[in-house]
């Protein structure tokens, strides 16, 4: 069975920086994309970042482009999310996603085959 499991969410002042994991398990995603949403209350689920097997391959949302990066260790079977310079509108529950199809991670939620079940990140002014 596969499982996603995220960690790193927290309290952080405006400004701060946070890193959030996604430790894969059950299968290995190697050569799938993989993606980081975020929700806030009351708003649709929306695609932040997106990396695929060859590390250099990243994608970003324009919201975030430039203040978070996207990274994974496939040795670890785990994909990151650095947050940096963040700000009250970024408060959310944050979720990773794998995409079992080869190619540009999708930035649709609707692609997404398997889920986290997300860590919450509350940043304050």
């Amino acid at each position: 069975q596969v499982q996603l499991v995220e960690s790193g969410g927290g309290l952080v002042q405006a400004g701060g920086s946070l890193r959030l994991s996604c430790a894969a398990s059950g299968r290995t995603f190697n050569r799938y994309p993989m993606a980081w949403f975020r929700q806030a209350p009351g708003k649709e689920r929306e695609f932040l970042a997106g990396v695929v097997w060859s590390y250099q391959s990243t994608y970003y949302a324009d919201s975030v482009k430039g203040r978070f990066y996207i990274s994974r260790d496939n040795a670890k079977n785990t994909v990151y999310l650095q947050m940096n310079s963040l700000i009250p509108e970024d408060t959310a529950v944050y979720y990773c996603a794998a995409n079992e199809r080869p190619g540009i991670p999708p930035r649709s939620r609707y692609e997404y085959e398997y889920w986290g079940q997300g860590t919450s990140v509350t940043v304050s002014s």
